[in-house]
């Protein structure tokens, strides 16, 4: 049953610790690109927490069939795309980068709820936005000689996240979390499995190490790449749970705004684990867009599914 107290420093607290967790096992990552392959990744890592789902679903009696399947499945397809885009790009960039492109979620909702949804959106949301691609051009802007598509990937998954999350909002409110959580693991199951296939059926070049991540066919799951895996899993699930609890123990505006500390966690982490840091304008840039989606959050009137 759903509390309804308001707890905003266990909230506070459970968020910070999800968001610390996905900042730390993010950035292992790039080990497991080493040897591992994108699709297998994500189809091992889907059965695992299914697997664990739907035991815990089973003891809780919680029907996991959707009161819109259609819906259910479109924020599915958007959110997994996004996150393939995600973990791919986790292979061979740096993540603050990366996880700069997918916060920019809130600055496409408000893009998207005008464009799609007629929605109106006041000058604070319209001065967030501007704010937050004038940080986007500061943490993704590359040296003149590695301008390429791939700068701009992790926002096109940040984009997708970001309708995704309107979808949810819009679409989704009613439905239980579990079953979004069993559609959401679900579909990444199908997109790894189609993936592992094509790979199988069509080998690609697979360049050295991370850089390989993407095309990398089936591998035996083993060391660092299967740990990975159940890190990832298990991780994941944590993650999203403690998430979850801290949105039924608080308003989900001080909520959202706690979430954007995964770009600090990730950053930190980055540097202690790899040396690896931004230099002053990224870290503008990583700002920038942590204050423009607090102030998106801090305007958003209805509450995040």
């Amino acid at each position: 049953m759903r509390s309804t107290a308001n707890r905003p420093y266990s909230a506070a607290a459970l968020v910070l610790g999800g968001m610390g967790l996905f900042g730390l096992i993010d950035n292992f990552m790039r080990l497991a690109a080493e040897t591992g392959g994108l699709w297998q990744f994500h189809l091992l890592r889907s059965v695992i927490a299914l697997t664990v789902l739907f035991p815990l679903a089973w003891i809780a009696g919680i029907s996991l069939s959707p009161m819109r399947p259609s819906r259910v499945a479109m924020r599915s397809v958007l959110n997994s795309i996004a996150i393939v885009i995600y973990f791919g790009c986790l292979g061979f960039m740096p993540i603050a980068q990366v996880v700069a492109g997918l916060f920019t979620a809130p600055i496409f909702v408000v893009i998207f709820s005008m464009v799609l949804f007629g929605e109106k959106v006041g000058p604070r949301r319209v001065f967030a936005v501007i704010l937050g691609f004038v940080g986007i051009i500061l943490a993704l802007r590359p040296e003149a000689g590695d301008l390429s598509v791939w700068t701009v990937v992790p926002v096109v998954s940040g984009a997708l996240y970001g309708l995704g999350n309107l979808v949810t909002r819009r679409w989704c409110a009613d439905e239980d979390t579990m079953t979004i959580l069993v559609g959401f693991f679900g579909m990444m199951m199908i997109w790894g499995a189609l993936g592992s296939l094509f790979l199988f059926m069509h080998p690609l070049p697979v360049p050295e190490g991370g850089d390989g991540f993407i095309t990398r066919g089936w591998v035996p799951p083993e060391g660092i790449f299967l740990t990975m895996i159940i890190v990832q899993a298990i991780g994941s699930l944590i993650g999203v749970g403690m998430s979850i609890k801290a949105y039924q123990l608080a308003d989900a505006t001080m909520v959202a705004v706690f979430e954007n500390t995964l770009l600090v966690f990730a950053t930190f982490w980055a540097f202690v684990l790899w040396g690896q840091a931004p230099d002053a304008l990224g870290l503008l840039g990583l700002a920038l867009i942590t204050v423009a989606g607090i102030i998106i959050a801090m305007r958003s009137g209805s509450p995040a599914a």
